[in-house]
């Protein structure tokens, strides 16, 4: 069994994480899942959320906007359209887009086409300012 496993968080743009880590968790579209060194493969979808890990006792986490998670021997790459870094999210901008999401929803109905684009906004926003408050606690 494995000591530790390599993590490589990606997104269209760049790649955001590239290192050797302890554990991880990350939200799921079933819900929150945790793996370990020797884990099984599997791969998943991932909706809006958190990632963290641990590395050597240290921890770190990141707000994340969909994609994809797969791990197989002990290399974990995940796909995502977004991932930014708990230390480098700016929670007086997260609180002004949670903002103007909720105003937005109030105007509209669930039928509405852009109900679920503001929805998806105002989870976004949420995830963010929950990921920068665990930076902000250190």
């Amino acid at each position: 069994m494995a000591e530790k496993m390599k993590l490589e968080i990606l997104t269209p743009y760049n790649k955001v994480v590239d290192t050797e880590i302890d554990e991880v968790t990350a939200t799921g579209k079933l819900g929150e899942f945790g793996v370990l060194p020797g884990h099984a493969p599997f791969l998943t979808s991932l909706r809006i959320g958190e990632l963290s890990y641990k590395n050597n006792g240290a921890s770190a986490s990141l707000a994340l906007n969909w994609g994809y998670f797969e791990i197989k021997d002990d290399r974990i790459v995940v796909l995502v359209e977004t991932a930014e870094v708990s230390d480098a999210i700016d929670i007086e901008r997260a609180r002004a887009a949670l903002g103007r999401a909720e105003e937005a929803l109030k105007k509209l109905t669930p039928e509405d086409k852009q109900h679920k684009i503001y929805e998806a906004a105002l989870q976004r926003a949420i995830i963010r300012m929950q990921v920068a408050g665990k930076s902000a606690r250190k």
